[in-house]
């Protein structure tokens, strides 16, 4: 053995510092392959140091050709039981042995090309869907703001005929079955006579609500004729086809609105 590497070895194994690789490396390149035996290799840790990835290149490639040269080496210094110590290390840790595969994440398994391919043709489908959708909404809107530019700009016919139309509205709840049906192919002025007859208020206000849309007109301040009758001249243009409810309220001296009758009007054109 080298002088240097006799001063080290008291007869156990002593650990080298990390100052010590490169006289390490340099002891294994320098020892004749006859002279580098068991008791080198355990005085410096050689193996433990190969193992773990501390042994310097020089000296891990001079220890590999060593073994080649005497593979008794390895039955000699318990290479086989090192490793199967290392594997049950392995094991106990819940780590797969290096020949098998390591348990994919799960975004790793995203990444394969079945799974890949399933994603892009599921990103054609929704962008396509999303390009007729897109279409189809445009279409619509472009509709919607015709049929508003239409309603907009259409003017009221001038009525040709003017009917008389006598309403008996309900006193006591709303009603939907509708009491007369105004208009036609042709616009005409529609005298409504609500018969109020009945009532003790000298002023009154009727709200015309179309059913299922919303609120149309609110009129207010208006007063019987000689007959009992509340009336209002409407043009049958004016409102669009449908049905629309009348609620009439009667004022009191404050100007506080009460419920009186309710009728039912159908309009069409």
């Amino acid at each position: 053995m080298p002088a240097a590497c006799d001063s080290r070895v008291p007869g156990a194994a002593t650990a080298a510092t990390p100052g010590d690789a490169a006289g390490i490396a340099a002891g294994i390149a320098a020892a004749a392959p006859a002279r580098i035996d068991r008791q080198f290799i355990a005085s410096h840790q050689i193996i433990e140091r190969y193992l773990s990835g501390r042994l310097p290149l020089k000296g891990a490639q001079e220890f590999e050709r060593f073994c080649r040269e005497h593979p008794e080496l390895l039955d000699e210094i318990g290479l086989s039981e090192h490793i199967h110590a290392a594997l049950r290390l392995l094991e106990s840790g819940g780590r797969t042995p290096p020949w098998e595969e390591r348990p994919k994440r799960w975004w790793e398994k995203l990444l394969n090309l079945p799974v890949m391919a399933g994603l892009a043709g599921l990103c054609v489908v929704l962008a396509a869907t999303t390009l007729v959708s897109a279409g189809r909404l445009s279409a619509q809107h472009r509709r919607a703001d015709s049929l508003t530019r239409r309603l907009a700009a259409q003017p009221l016919n001038a009525p040709e005929t003017t009917r008389s139309i006598t309403l008996i509205p309900s006193r006591t709840a709303p009603m939907r079955q509708s009491l007369a049906t105004i208009g036609g192919a042709n616009a005409q002025m529609d005298d409504l006579k609500i018969d109020l007859s009945w009532a003790k208020f000298a002023s009154y206000r009727v709200s015309i609500d179309r059913i299922g849309q919303g609120r149309v007109a609110v009129l207010r301040g208006l007063q019987r004729d000689s007959n009992g009758d509340l009336r209002i001249d409407l043009n049958s243009s004016a409102l669009g086809p449908g049905d629309y409810q009348l609620s009439i309220d009667g004022l009191s001296w404050r100007g506080n609105p009460v419920a009186q009758a309710w009728a039912t009007i159908t309009i069409v054109h």
